[in-house]
């Protein structure tokens, strides 16, 4: 190998290591990129699900024993208290089944 091929081997050496260079370079700036989206969406689901837990335990709250014996003494003087007829007198205090369902919830 003679002088000139040795300086083109490694002038096409060096070129290559500076494309290569480029391409990291490149990946970086990707990964980079990637890596912060992620943090966005980690912090944007972090609040979605403290928002999610929130909204479930306001449903599952439950009425008091209070509210419920009030209800129930409601029903025992002869007045409805489900949605359909709520307020109004039961004729003959006959039993009503949608105030039974009322009732039998938890």
């Amino acid at each position: 190998m003679d002088k000139k091929e040795l300086f083109d081997a490694f002038d096409g050496f060096s070129q290559n290591l500076i494309k290569h260079l480029a391409d990291i370079e490149a990946m970086k700036k990707q990964v980079q990129s990637l890596l912060e989206e992620n943090t966005a969406l980690r912090l944007e689901n972090d609040k979605l699900r403290k928002r999610m837990t929130q909204l479930e335990e306001r449903e599952e709250v439950k009425p008091t024993k209070h509210s419920t014996k009030y209800i129930e003494s409601i029903y025992q003087d002869g007045f409805h208290i489900c949605n359909d007829y709520y307020g109004q007198r039961r004729e003959n205090d006959e039993e009503c089944m949608f105030c039974m369902e009322v009732l039998d919830r938890e």
